[in-house]
């Protein structure tokens, strides 16, 4: 599936999205505390790449296997890190966690400052975050936590700290960002019997605690279905079912901005600080939109998969969209606003092997003139592998896909 073209066009149907990757991440791991990670419902076998390095690490774990592949997958490597250190490790058989891809480069270095004081030793190769070595065991206290890198490094310290002896108090240094996200670690915890509680200071953490079986619907995922509503803003005539209507999830968000768009106005703001994962498939519905849309507050996606600020540029300029980076954000020009013609004209464009770039630019080919080859379209795998089958069960057209 190295590279496809998607030829201009319009989608209709039904369509439910996967399960929510962030959910499932949560609860595979409160399930895997609690005994049995069976009880998570929702999540096929072959589900996306990152759910299955999850999987793999947690099973690895559990039966003290000490070498944990993480894959490309960011969430499992800042979730599980904090769970190993509570589990603890030996000077002689320190806990080794890897990665393949962009995820050696990606920063968890906050981990060595969080865990100051509290019984865990890491070691990191030169330049690089992978592979890593945890030696010693957590311990429990006060744990001062940046909100504003990744609110990953909270999440997982709320997952792991329970376990310990000791009462914990996650103390935020600065205002946290992607704050849904810890919501929905909290949902997961008091789903499975886990008590943390929000104070003014961050998060209180009771030790001493155990995770109780319960079996866990895995949510359908806003920030898949985001790709779908888009192009039914576009002009598609989709149906999205299955999403939870009181779900906590950050990027349900994007139901709003979409009806906002509607409004026509000339001039837009969004902030995405608290939904960054949103940013390519809310730049493709700004080249759509008539109106500049200044995207700000995402700085943090230079740390993903590639570098996402600079990958939306490039892809979307290379099928003719008009953007530009701007600080910690983009400015997207469109339709009677863009210096480079009112239609995406189509062409061809790099994934950058990222998933939401490869999946942003099939949804922005069905408004080209002349359709788009997307280099590495293989990127989806990592988070909707049946992406392009969808795609095609619902009418649209691809080249070089073969569905055997």
């Amino acid at each position: 599936m190295a590279d496809l073209f998607v030829r201009p066009g319009l989608l209709h149907g039904t369509v439910e999205p996967p399960p929510s990757k962030s959910d499932g991440h949560r609860a595979l791991i409160a399930a895997s505390l609690a005994g049995d990670m069976s009880l998570v419902r929702g999540l096929p076998a072959d589900a996306s790449e990152d759910i299955q390095a999850t999987r793999r690490c947690l099973e690895a774990l559990t039966s003290g296997v000490n070498r944990l592949d993480c894959g490309e997958s960011g969430t499992t490597l800042r979730l599980l890190i904090p769970l190993a250190a509570a589990m603890g490790a030996s000077q002689d058989e320190p806990v080794v966690f890897t990665g393949a891809g962009r995820l050696p480069q990606r920063p968890i270095s906050e981990y060595q400052s969080i865990f100051n004081g509290h019984g865990v030793h890491l070691v990191f190769p030169p330049a690089a975050s992978l592979p890593l070595e945890l030696r010693g065991r957590l311990t429990g206290g006060t744990f001062l936590v940046p909100g504003n890198v990744s609110s990953q490094y909270i999440s997982g310290l709320l997952l792991a700290l329970p376990l310990l002896a000791e009462d914990s108090l996650i103390r935020l240094t600065s205002p946290l960002e992607s704050a849904p996200y810890v919501a929905m670690t909290l949902h997961t915890l008091r789903a499975f019997g886990i008590k943390a509680e929000e104070c003014p200071e961050g998060f209180r953490v009771p030790g001493g605690q155990h995770y109780r079986p319960v079996a866990y619907p895995v949510e359908k995922d806003y920030s898949q279905a985001a790709f779908w509503l888009t192009a039914a803003y576009a002009g598609s005539q989709l149906e999205v079912t299955g999403l939870a209507g009181d779900s906590v999830q950050g990027d349900r968000v994007i139901l709003a901005l979409l009806e906002d768009f509607r409004q026509d106005r000339p001039e837009y703001e969004i902030d995405v600080s608290q939904t960054p994962d949103l940013v390519p498939i809310l730049a493709v519905a700004a080249l759509l939109a008539p109106a500049v849309t200044r995207i700000v507050k995402a700085g943090r996606l230079r740390l993903k998969e590639s570098d996402r600020l600079l990958a939306t540029q490039t892809a979307l300029e290379a099928i003719g969209g008009d953007i530009e980076q701007s600080g910690d954000g983009l400015i997207v020009r469109g339709g009677p606003f863009s210096r480079r013609g009112i239609r995406l004209t189509g062409g061809t464009a790099d994934s950058w092997a990222d998933h939401r770039i490869a999946m942003a630019l099939a949804i922005a080919a069905l408004s080209t003139e002349r359709g788009v080859l997307i280099r590495r379209a293989e990127a989806v795998g990592k988070s909707y592998p049946e992406f392009f089958r969808e795609f095609c069960r619902l009418g649209g057209e691809i080249d070089g896909l073969h569905l055997g």
